[in-house]
């Protein structure tokens, strides 16, 4: 009988209840969402509440790590946050002699995503860097995430970042994307309607929803499919395909 892989154990115990936005202290971060120590802290449930399909964007990314990673090659997770992906990635990965790098520029995040890296039974090599995306290289890459990430990058700098993955990822190699997007007629307002239902329907009351939505209003901006996947092409890309939605966030393979 052969071993099964080695799971993430339980770190459940490192993170809170998200009750940022709960009373009226929600109003001082209007305006100015920041990755911080407070966001951190509760960072595993505000996205599970939060961005409808995470959970299976999260293990999908491993899945498709497994199939575009080569060997001798590095794996990125671009604005990796706590290390879900890249967690997902290390149980995901086939190929030999590979190494994850899980980049984010918030040291709160860094600093957490190192506890659930130790409590991690995985074997293949995981470096974590507290780093500016957009400054750094990527090099000798099968496998680079940009989960829900770019949609908080400004505007003008987007198509430069893609262009730096494209860059550093060899011919064949895969580029994930989520992110939140927008649409060009009628459906956005029904897509809108539905996501706010599914925060009420996992507990976040009206207060929160709406003070969430002023503190993060100018701070995440979304774009539409085709905008995606035109700059995408633009960047290096030659094909793109989405492989998954929920409601209005949505996954795109981009390979080079």
């Amino acid at each position: 009988m052969t071993d099964k892989p080695s799971r993430p154990k339980s770190s459940d115990s490192l993170s809170s209840a998200d009750d940022l936005f709960a009373d009226s202290a929600g109003q001082q971060l209007a305006g100015q969402f920041t990755f911080d120590s407070a966001v951190a802290r509760v960072f595993p449930d505000m996205i599970k509440r939060s961005v409808p399909g995470y959970a299976e964007t999260v293990a999908m990314s491993g899945v498709i790590a497994g199939e575009y990673a080569r060997d001798n090659t590095h794996l990125y997770d671009l604005g990796c946050s706590l290390g879900a992906v890249t967690l997902a990635m290390r149980h995901g990965v086939k190929a030999q002699n590979c190494k994850i790098i899980g980049i984010d520029n918030s040291a709160a995040m860094i600093e957490q995503a190192g506890h659930y890296l130790a409590l991690d039974e995985g074997s293949v090599e995981v470096e974590l860097e507290c780093a500016d995306i957009t400054a750094r290289p990527i090099e000798n890459a099968s496998v680079v995430a940009l989960n829900y990430v770019l949609q908080f990058i400004a505007q003008e700098q987007r198509l430069a970042l893609l262009q730096q993955i494209a860059a550093g990822l060899n011919e064949g190699g895969a580029l994930i994307l989520s992110e939140k997007i927008c649409f060009n007629d009628d459906e956005q307002p029904l897509q809108d309607k539905l996501h706010l239902d599914f925060k009420r329907a996992n507990g976040y009351s009206e207060l929160e929803i709406a003070q969430k939505r002023s503190a993060i209003e100018n701070v995440l901006i979304p774009e539409t499919e085709e905008a995606h996947i035109a700059r995408l092409k633009q960047a290096g890309f030659s094909r793109v395909i989405r492989w998954y939605q929920c409601f209005n966030f949505a996954s795109y393979l981009a390979i080079k």
